[in-house]
């Protein structure tokens, strides 16, 4: 299932976020973890190009869907990431309607948005074939993920899942928190309230939504309480705190000197 498909249903899709480890097995690791998608972070991570470009290859070959997030908005961003092949683009700090529009445009091509045309390359597995045809295939499977993360983009979350083309709201914790001026509080209620406001918005459109989430309990809460798309947690985290436990218990269960 691809993800204009998931981001139809309100069913369970969970995902992992890949920051660092973008290996030649990571899509099969992933897969045969049980993975649903992979959320791979060009915002944060130092990714660029040729990374995306060959990882997505890693992702197709496992046939895991892939949502890229691309550094900022701009089309030049949006427009690489989709050529290079990514079938989900996310989008940072989307605040308004006017800016999911922009983004729509950018992605998608003519009629419905301005994407620069070019064909038989990495996006379309460099086939050949009817121009049209191609053109509205990539505008239907193309599936943007706009990041509610601020204030701003809270406020305007139900004119922003209102805009046709978007396809999920994304809450990203961390920053909308920072944003409300209370970082990291995410039992404040006006973290809450605009949490509710975007889950709101979302389900009022007919979007998906979805969100980073560190621990197994939360995302059951989360779940329940309506996201849809659970992002379990960062490569980097896990792997440090499964080799920190690990270690810990080696130490402790091996005290003094070896005999």
């Amino acid at each position: 299932m691809g993800l204009k498909e998931m981001a139809r249903t309100r069913a369970l899709k969970v995902g992992h976020f890949v920051v660092e480890f973008a290996t030649p097995g990571i899509g099969h690791m992933l897969k045969n973890a049980g993975c649903d998608f992979v959320l791979f972070d060009c915002e944060h991570s130092g990714f660029h190009n040729e990374t995306i470009k060959s990882v997505v290859r890693y992702f197709e070959a496992a046939q895991l869907p892939a949502i890229v997030r691309v550094p900022s908005r701009e089309y030049h961003h949006i427009a690489r990431a989709l050529d290079m092949g990514a079938e989900g683009l996310m989008l940072p700090m989307v605040g308004t309607a006017a800016e999911a529009e922009a983004i729509v445009r950018s992605v998608k091509y003519a009629p419905r948005g301005g994407r620069g045309v070019g064909l038989g390359l990495a996006h379309d597995n460099y086939r050949a074939g009817p121009t049209l045809e191609k053109l509205a295939a990539a505008n239907e499977r193309t599936t943007i993920f706009a990041q509610i993360e601020t204030a701003e983009g809270a406020a305007n979350a139900d004119a922003i899942a209102a805009v046709d083309g978007v396809d999920c709201l994304w809450v990203g914790h961390f920053d909308l928190s920072a944003s409300l001026g209370i970082p990291g509080e995410f039992d404040h209620p006006k973290f809450l309230e605009a949490v509710a406001n975007t889950h709101a918005a979302a389900r009022r459109h007919g979007k998906a939504l979805g969100r980073l989430i560190p621990d197994v309990e939360q995302s059951k809460k989360l779940f329940s309480e309506g996201f849809d798309f659970v992002c379990y947690w960062g490569d980097v985290w896990m792997y440090q705190a499964a080799l920190s436990a690990a270690v810990s218990e080696i130490r402790a269960g091996c005290p003094g000197e070896a005999p």
